[in-house]
Order: structure tokens, then sequence, then C-alpha cells
């Protein structure tokens, strides 16, 4: 099983690097490695593109594998893409975890990452979010996938079955937004 941690964004909305964001003692992106790493993933890959010099500098990058993407600003897509050339061919799928959503509970990713279906995603209270499970029958298609919609889209295609794993509570943060920031610090997390 191969972890994908999205940490490649140029954070326009933000204004500032959000992987660097303090978040509990650590950055935001070190705590969503440190959620990785606790999965029990065979292989973690994380996406840099937008501030990676300064990432690389102040984040904890042991035990991953790091993915440049050059075409960051085209998109998240294009960071997926770029990592599932490096998934180990022995997986049998990959978890999409984003690296600015730390708020993800492991035990949610473990259970996603579980799904027999090609494609998984969790049913949160609030609606769909991420981690997203791909099976191996749709890696290939991972390789074509450009936007930032992209994953969604092949989700809602009807082109595999996907299983939605019920998780408790809303949605994670997703931190975009200096107010998202604040939602989280102020220990919205779920």
């Amino acid at each position: 099983m191969t972890g994908l941690v999205l940490a490649a964004g140029a954070s326009t909305r933000l204004g500032e690097a959000k992987q660097l964001l303090p978040y509990r003692g650590r950055t935001l992106l070190d705590a969503t490695l440190a959620v990785a790493r606790s999965c029990g993933f065979d292989q973690v890959l994380v996406t840099l593109g937008g501030s990676a010099a300064q990432v690389r500098d102040r984040v904890d990058l042991s035990g991953v594998q790091v993915v440049e993407n050059p075409a960051f600003s085209t998109g998240c897509g294009s960071s997926i893409s770029t990592a599932a050339a490096l998934v180990d061919p022995r997986a049998d799928a990959l978890v999409l975890l984003l690296g600015d959503q730390p708020g993800v509970r492991a035990a949610d990713v473990r259970r996603v990452a579980s799904a027999t279906t090609a494609l998984a995603v969790c049913r949160y209270s609030d609606g769909l979010g991420h981690p997203f499970r791909f099976g191996r029958e749709v890696l290939p298609e991972l390789s074509g996938l450009h936007g930032d919609k992209a994953v969604w889209k092949l989700l809602h295609s009807g082109r595999h079955p996907v299983t939605e794993v019920p998780v408790e509570g809303p949605v994670p943060i997703d931190v975009d937004t200096r107010a998202d920031y604040e939602r989280l610090l102020a220990g919205e997390a779920r």
C-alpha cells in the first residue's frame, strides 16, 4: 500500500507557505506526514513544488520519498500524475491525503485503505472528503490527471465502483485561507 501526501501547492489564497504554518509544536505538513507514517503504508510519497526548498529545510521528510512537481501551479492533478509513476509496482492501492488537512485520523485512513473496490472515499457527516483510495486497476488513469478537481471527476465518472467509508464527524478542515487556519488553531480540526 502506498500513501501519497499532496503538499506541492503555492498557497496563493493564503499568501504564505501553508505547509510551514505552525501547528501543535510543528509544521502543518509535519502533522500530516506523522499521520501518514502511522498508517502502516509500505511506501509514503510526498509531492513538493511551491516553497519546496523551504519545506526541505524545515519539515521532517525522513521515511518519505519526495516527489518534485515542476508543474505544481497547474493544480493537484499534476502532483498526482507525477507521483503515480513512482508508486511501488507491488502496491495494491494508493491512498491520497492532503498535506494541509491534519485533522484526518489515522484510523479513518486505514479504514478507507482497506476498501476492496477500485475507488473509495470517506463519507463524513457533511459530505465526501479525503482521504481517497485508488486500487491498482485505477492507477494507470492517475497518470493522465490534470487540474484541481481531477480526482473528484474520476470518482464521479461512473467508470469504477466506489465505496463510501462512513467516518464520524464533519470533513476535517483543509487549510486554504487564513480563516481556515484560524479555525484549525481554534480547535475545529474536525
